[in-house]
């Protein structure tokens, strides 16, 4: 086979919009479940572009379980709005973006559910798994592919805590060292991205294991580097009961509360406040 023509490696990375998305949830069935929290970080080209949180009434008791998992209770759901008073407001923000996850089927999942019990139909958004990703690229490296190892293993910037923002960050910053990592590989396009999972076969499969000592300019991944630049040093608290908090959008004069004119309406009843970008509201 000749040589790949640039046109053929599909949209550059650094062109590409990605939204990672986070849920915490009663339980692991979509069907029988619901969602509680939901945590949403646009990206694109190394730069956060924003954030979404919001609190979910989920219309049934948290189990404690779950409460000592994620700190959620119920008093902190039953001022929130119920995910189909929330899924415009999601929608909007996730548009055509490449969705991502830490295994993204666990939270699409439960958004396949809430919009087709709303009559609305399932995401069509191409997705990628940054665990999927992780045991193609580094697996060898760590003891397994959670999140938490993963974020300790290579120093992220955010820590997952299974509250639904802080994850998403964390799975931001774990996609872009992962992208770094399929540099090495040539991957710099997203039709190959989202077949590197699967590229067992692939001619290249074997130099996987050559990217990990990949040297890095002054210490730190170029996509990485943009990233943390935007976030590092601002602190984030847990957004309010039932606040609906969207980043990214340049706030108004005064307190930069619901004033501030975005792009395009954004309709929701929970309560909207603007901060800068990739901060969390106090």
């Amino acid at each position: 086979m000749g040589q790949r023509r640039f046109e053929d490696l599909g949209t550059p990375l650094s062109d590409v919009t990605f939204v990672v998305i986070d849920l915490e949830t009663t339980g692991g069935s979509p069907t029988n479940d619901r969602i509680t929290e939901v945590g949403a970080v646009k990206v694109r080209g190394g730069e956060c572009l924003g954030t979404l949180q919001t609190f979910i009434n989920p219309g049934c008791a948290i189990p404690p379980s779950i409460t000592v998992l994620t700190g959620i209770t119920e008093a902190m759901v039953i001022p929130a709005p119920p995910i189909e008073q929330v899924l415009p407001t999601l929608l909007e923000f996730v548009g055509d973006a490449v969705v991502v996850g830490h295994n993204v089927r666990f939270d699409t999942g439960f958004l396949d559910a809430a919009l087709e019990r709303s009559g609305r139909p399932r995401l069509g958004n191409r997705r990628v798994d940054t665990c999927n990703l992780a045991r193609r690229l580094v697996r060898d490296e760590v003891p397994n592919c959670k999140l938490g190892t993963l974020a300790q293993r290579f120093g992220l910037a955010h820590q997952p805590s299974h509250r639904a923002l802080d994850d998403a960050l964390a799975t931001g910053d774990l996609l872009h060292v992962l992208l770094e990592r399929a540099a090495g590989l040539g991957v710099t396009g997203l039709d190959d991205l989202l077949a590197l999972p699967t590229m067992a076969g692939h001619a290249q499969a074997a130099k996987l294991g050559l990217t990990a000592h990949l040297p890095e300019p002054r210490g730190v991944p170029v996509w990485q580097w943009a990233w943390r630049r935007v976030v590092r040093g601002q602190g984030h608290q847990p957004a309010g009961q039932g606040a609906l908090v969207l980043l990214g959008r340049r706030p108004s004069q005064g307190r930069g509360v619901a004033s501030a004119k975005p792009s395009r309406s954004i309709t929701s009843a929970a309560s909207t406040r603007w901060r800068p970008k990739c901060a969390r509201s106090d």
